[in-house]
């Protein structure tokens, strides 16, 4: 005759099987009731339950198809609405539960996935979560979940209030997997030329610039060094114009001047007497001077009768 409702729970008490506005029960404690058949109890837990729906395979905007995965959280609001619609599969409260999330709950859930033929699958698939468009299709199923059409949410009728949907995986068939393969590869072609195409025009505008740049320093070297010329041969003049006086003498001083410089950094040099200025160090250029100088008559022998000289 006595029962217990944790501050978790809240209860319906039925009188011969029958239960009306003032048969439910929320204040937690110790209760009465009259003996089993003529009153019973069941006790529905308010916490937050979750049912994982089963995959379903949907079609994006741009005609993919996907899988996909979700789950929802619910709660019982209204215990007797509860009892009412679902107490003919069983007198247990988890008989209730499990005909409430197999034959209301997931069809609707099912039915609320549909809102992911609103979206294209690039929008699903972000790299950037901060862009991807799930939160919005969770937002979408949840508010066809809780508001419904018109006529406000089904789930009003069965006591049941759906607190947050989550979608836990969206799979790519093989074939989805394919064609988004190739679409991906087609954009890193177009994404590749496009780069390839503006790293040639700068290529180009480099080129320019730099052979730009490389005239004006080629000129401007060719008028330095015009300017050097011009310069030096004017200092040269004076000299050129002294050493046009003799030549010869001109020549000699230089042969001189590259022998004093040479051995003056101890180098060996060899030259042939033949050289002009090199006739003075021939061996026999005294001796050829020598045969060439006049012999005085008294220096001259006489000859006998018999031809030898004196």
């Amino acid at each position: 005759m006595l029962y217990t409702v944790r501050f978790t729970e809240s209860a319906v008490k039925t009188t011969f099987g029958k239960a009306g506005e003032n048969s439910i029960i929320v204040e937690p404690g110790l209760h009465f009731k009259a003996p089993f058949p003529i009153q019973s109890v069941t006790k529905y837990d308010t916490r937050t339950r979750i049912v994982q729906a089963q995959s379903e395979t949907q079609q994006t905007a741009d005609d993919f198809q996907i899988i996909v995965e979700a789950f929802l959280t619910y709660q019982v609001a209204d215990p007797l609405k509860f009892f009412r619609s679902f107490s003919n599969a069983g007198d247990r409260p988890i008989d209730h539960y499990i005909k409430a999330e197999g034959e209301v709950l997931r069809d609707l859930l099912r039915s609320a996935l549909g809102e992911t033929s609103k979206f294209a699958i690039t929008d699903l698939y972000s790299p950037d979560s901060d862009t991807s468009a799930l939160p919005e299709l969770e937002s979408r199923v949840l508010d066809i979940m809780t508001q419904g059409g018109q006529g406000g949410s089904p789930l009003d009728s069965y006591g049941i209030t759906v607190t947050s949907i989550g979608i836990d995986r969206i799979i790519l068939p093989e074939a989805t997997t394919d064609a988004v393969i190739t679409r991906m590869g087609a954009n890193r072609d177009r994404l590749a030329e496009r780069y390839e195409s503006e790293g040639r025009s700068q290529a180009r505008a480099i080129e320019a610039k730099a052979r730009s740049d490389a005239d004006k320093i080629r000129a401007f070297a060719q008028r330095r060094a015009d300017e050097i010329l011009a310069k030096g041969e004017a200092e040269a003049a004076p000299y050129l114009a002294q050493q046009n006086v003799n030549p010869e003498l001109a020549v000699f001083i230089q042969n001189i001047r590259l022998m004093r410089e040479s051995m003056a950094k101890k180098f060996t040099l060899i030259f042939s007497t033949s050289d002009y200025g090199m006739q003075l160090f021939d061996p026999n250029i005294l001796k050829n001077a020598q045969d060439k100088l006049p012999v005085p008559q008294e220096n001259k022998g006489s000859l006998s009768a018999s031809g030898v000289e004196d």
